[in-house]
């Protein structure tokens, strides 16, 4: 995915996509740091942004904190919690609208998510000129999206650029889950 100096590059990051495909895939968090990094390569990043959920608990804070002091915006959404006990919080509408709005002052666009409901946003995007790419784990990453887009970072192919060492807690819990 090389770039041009002049070419203006915006990352959207569809967050949790990319938290449960490392988990389920890796047993590991995400570097976005790096993410967004190679995603700009020689371009100007105009922005980042990640599409994160906010719980009641806020336990997730540090983590908020942590995506800011890498210069990636947030845009954050509370949980919902039903009676039925159903949780949601799907950021697929904010971020094709923040991608839509931006599409005039971008000519790169970079999804990080495998999810095909994209598809459409990168055929929008494409008729409008622009060049998307995607980064994604491709275990957890939709054909129909690999179809479209005009470039493709797989980053398991790349696990200790994209992902970060297991703490302890995450090693047990990986091991406790192949016990169940």
């Amino acid at each position: 995915m090389f770039r041009y100096p002049d070419q203006r590059v915006s990352v959207f990051i569809d967050t949790q996509n990319m938290y449960y495909s490392a988990r389920h895939v890796h047993g590991c968090k995400v570097q976005f740091g790096n993410i967004v990094e190679d995603a700009k390569q020689n371009g100007k990043l105009i922005r980042a942004i990640a599409y994160v959920v906010r719980t009641k608990t806020a336990e997730e804070q540090p983590f908020f904190e942590a995506l800011e002091k890498l210069g990636i915006e947030l845009r954050e959404k509370t949980l919902m919690e039903y009676a039925s006990g159903q949780k949601k919080a799907d950021w697929d509408v904010g971020l094709t609208m923040d991608v839509v709005r931006m599409i005039d002052m971008l000519d790169v666009i970079v999804l990080v998510s495998g999810d095909g409901d994209f598809v459409p946003l990168v055929e929008y995007a494409k008729g409008h000129g622009r060049i998307v790419q995607l980064m994604a784990f491709r275990e957890t990453t939709s054909s129909k999206l690999l179809e479209v887009v005009d470039g493709y970072i797989n980053l398991s192919d790349f696990p200790r650029r994209y992902l970060l060492p297991p703490t302890k807690i995450e090693k047990q819990a990986t091991t406790d889950d192949s016990l169940a």
